[in-house]
């Protein structure tokens, strides 16, 4: 059995739904609600879990965190995480993100847990050179940045990960420009066929690997995920 990393999850599950026209938290994929595919996977990664929201429909799920700041999007979310944590790292997941496999969220954690030192408080990729600040690592040290931007009615979570980035490698005696880093999503070896257990990437995950980083966002991203169900891990 992999042994969970010393760090907590926590599930952003507050967003409105309001192109998939439904909560999507509730939406059901392969027989289970996203949210429950999105808590199985941190469970296999982290020391505890939790979901971001006030939603009581989700309680059954994980112990919720409710905003500090209600309205304010995945900012409010991270702040509350952050004030709620007892661990110095910790791992963000959106809710809508079910093929992102588990073996490669724990590779990358405890990879960068085991080698870390270099200035960056702020951890996530770039998928096609795009970011994804909804699935990142973040040190509590990121909490005065995320309620100072609330404060400012500032929601942009890119430019707060930068400014913050660059203030916190700084202070730290590192250059501005280490402290938000970026890795490139690639596409990871070959898998072995034999392969079936989750902390292995499977050919169906690899088959599905445009799909890694894809939020489901309306009816139509539903509806392709459908047909791919034979690559979730949960």
């Amino acid at each position: 059995m992999t042994i969970p990393l010393p760090i907590s999850g926590y599930v952003l599950a507050g967003g409105r739904s309001s192109r998939m026209g439904a909560d999507k938290t509730l939406l059901q994929l392969a027989g289970k609600p996203l949210i429950e595919h999105a808590v199985a996977r941190l469970r296999r990664v982290c020391a505890d879990v939790n979901i971001l929201s006030s939603n009581p429909a989700l309680a059954p799920y994980a112990p919720l965190v409710a905003d500090l700041h209600p309205g304010c999007g995945p900012v409010g979310g991270m702040e509350a995480a952050l004030t709620h944590s007892s661990h110095d790292w910790n791992l963000f997941l959106a809710v809508d993100l079910p093929f992102l496999p588990a073996a490669f969220v724990y590779g990358w954690a405890s990879r960068w847990l085991n080698s870390c030192g270099d200035g960056a408080r702020i951890r996530l990729f770039s998928d096609g050179g795009h970011p994804h600040p909804s699935f990142c690592l973040l040190h509590k040290d990121v909490l005065p940045f995320l309620a100072e931007a609330i404060g400012r009615e500032d929601f942009k979570l890119m430019r707060i990960f930068q400014n913050a980035g660059r203030e916190l490698a700084t202070r730290q005696g590192f250059p501005a420009e280490s402290g938000l880093w970026f890795q490139p999503a690639e596409i990871p070896a070959p898998p072995d066929p034999s392969a079936a257990d989750w902390p292995r990437i499977t050919p169906a995950q690899l088959a599905a690997r445009e799909l890694w980083f894809a939020n489901l966002n309306t009816p139509d991203d539903f509806a392709r995920a459908q047909a791919h169900v034979g690559a979730l891990d949960t």
